[in-house]
């Protein structure tokens, strides 16, 4: 079973989503339409909450578990959210799959906060490397991981997201030191000359 979530960051806490809070983080979405605006061309999908809660892996990929995380206002309240999956490909390799703050949070610094502290819970569980992928649209959600210390490694044409296709930018990024080529070796997939089109 996969291990549960839960640290603090600052007065926010993060916990593993339960079942029965599905509601709630759709309500999240559905509040804060930006990201679906980008990826999809309109709001989040009714059931876009669910789907990012039982979505896995295609089973060709390694993987360890997946944790999907709200991240909660002393309130209570849910500001954020983030889907990741461990030792995919390999081990020590993460996937920030998902990553999203509240609107009214954006410019604040309160994102790169939370993310920070999310990094740190990773780096704490093994992660050794930390893969995403940011569509070419969100050049806004570019900067952020630009900023948070991701490099490109491979690109990616007709990456299909709802309704959309995009150029799709795989980032990754190191926590143990370590090379491009290293990362390449474990996650073939990522070498520009071996990746599939």
């Amino acid at each position: 079973m996969t291990e549960p979530v839960a640290f603090a960051c600052g007065t926010f806490q993060a916990r593993s989503l339960a079942r029965g809070e599905i509601p709630e983080m759709q309500r999240f979405y559905e509040a804060n339409p930006g990201y679906f605006q980008i990826v999809e061309g309109g709001p989040a999908a009714k059931d876009a909450a669910q789907a990012d809660f039982d979505q896995v892996p295609p089973p060709e990929w390694p993987c360890g578990g997946k944790h999907v995380i709200a991240f909660r206002d002393r309130e209570g309240r849910i500001v954020g959210a983030a889907g990741v999956l461990h030792d995919v490909f390999a081990p020590g390799v993460w996937i920030v799959g998902l990553f999203l703050t509240a609107e009214r949070l954006h410019g604040t610094g309160v994102p790169h906060a939370l993310y920070a502290h999310l990094e740190a819970w990773m780096r704490s569980r093994g992660a050794r490397w930390l893969r995403l992928g940011v569509v070419r649209d969100n050049v806004r959600g570019a900067r952020f991981w630009e900023k948070m210390g991701y490099v490109d490694v491979a690109r990616r044409e007709g990456y299909v997201l709802g309704p959309k296709s995009h150029t799709l930018r795989v980032m990754a990024k190191p926590l143990a030191g370590g090379t491009l080529e290293e990362y390449r070796a474990l996650v073939p997939r990522d070498n520009p000359e071996l990746a599939p089109t």
